[in-house]
């Protein structure tokens, strides 16, 4: 889910009072384009915001949107892939199976769940997510959801009772993680999930070769944060698609920003005291990711300068940042460190916002 878009998406309409449906991946069999957890809005006029299956089941969600607000109910359809020429006439020649929950958000229902969903997500913890999917439990209805992170819970639509049962279930799988559909009993089919925070990249350096780095952030869903010294490079480019453009004194950056707010980092002024400044501030911080542009000789020199302070960046410090793509050039470049950033935000899966991997250079 492309958090800025959908939550643009989002806003637009609850700003104006319009109904949505909140249509969410939950069970996925084979090779399918989104995973469970998944989601997508649609309005009523059949606008959508959000893929789960690369464009050829979103147009027949958007029909089955419209029948949602309608009638008031929720919908489970289930997509059988394999066999889509003879039953969709989609051809999308996949082996997978996609089975999808729709449920109509209103004013009057504060467009719950999506609306505390949104919140959780631009926060820096994990929380967990349950939705009912199917019920025959007086006081917990289709659609009926609660959510947890640390010491706060949030029921909607569900009784005290059944709300603290799916309370205890949603902390069960902050500890195990993933996502999976349960019985509760009482013929209740609940789908529980984990919400990981939207990424944060820091990108400390605003010359031109940081654009596409900024631009291809964004066009990931990224949280993105530019910060430079000098006023002319934050000044003369684009760094329209970051959330924030800051101009600091290369020593006060610890003091501006709250470094352990990030996921990510690349230091990249292309000035060598400005990046010995910046790293000896990221030493102290808990970011995971720090990439640093320049040579492998550079580098050496930068850690041999640090002294005691290099050893915090053991197992952090990506230099030459990204991955051996080829291909040369800033946007090259800037798509080789991406695909280094999101490659360890993979494989840090279990928790997305601390991971740790070994250094690739």
């Amino acid at each position: 889910m492309h958090y800025q878009r959908i939550q643009e998406f989002f806003n637009a309409r609850r700003d104006r009072g319009r109904p949505l449906v909140l249509a969410t991946v939950i069970d996925t069999e084979g090779s399918t384009y989104s995973k469970a957890g998944e989601r997508m809005l649609v309005d009523e006029n059949g606008i959508f915001q959000g893929m789960i299956s690369g464009g050829c089941l979103e147009g027949d969600l958007a029909i089955r949107a419209q029948q949602v607000l309608e009638t008031g109910s929720p919908q489970v359809v289930t997509y059988d892939l394999a066999d889509d020429d003879e039953l969709w006439g989609l051809g999308v020649g996949c082996d997978g199976m996609m089975k999808v929950f729709l449920q109509a958000m209103t004013a009057a229902g504060n467009y719950q769940p999506f609306a505390h969903l949104s919140e959780l997500a631009a926060r820096r913890s994990r929380s967990a997510a349950a939705l009912v999917v199917g019920t025959g439990i007086a006081g917990l209805p289709a659609g009926a959801a609660c959510h947890v992170q640390g010491d706060e819970v949030r029921a909607f639509g569900a009784d005290s009772a059944s709300a603290s049962r799916l309370q205890e279930a949603c902390r069960g799988l902050l500890e195990s993680g993933g996502s999976r559909i349960e019985c509760l009993g009482g013929g209740a089919e609940v789908f529980y999930t984990v919400i990981e925070p939207v990424p944060r990249l820091l990108i400390l350096g605003a010359g031109p070769d940081a654009e596409p780095l900024v631009r291809i952030a964004a066009e990931l869903g990224w949280r993105c944060t530019v910060s430079d010294h000098r006023p002319a490079y934050v000044e003369s480019n684009d760094f329209a698609s970051a959330e924030e453009c800051r101009c600091c004194a290369v020593d006060e950056l610890s003091q501006v920003l709250r470094l352990d707010d990030f996921d990510l980092a690349v230091v990249m002024s292309h000035h060598l005291s400005s990046d010995r400044a910046y790293l000896a501030q990221l030493a102290e911080s808990t970011i995971p990711y720090i990439g640093l542009l320049g040579p492998a000789g550079r580098r050496a020199r930068l850690l041999e300068d640090l002294g005691a302070a290099a050893i915090e960046l053991d197992g952090r410090l990506h230099g030459p940042a990204g991955l051996d793509l080829g291909g040369r050039g800033p946007a090259a470049i800037a798509l080789s460190i991406a695909a280094e950033m999101q490659q360890a935000l993979s494989r840090g899966s279990v928790s997305r916002s601390r991971f740790r991997k070994e250094s690739s250079g």
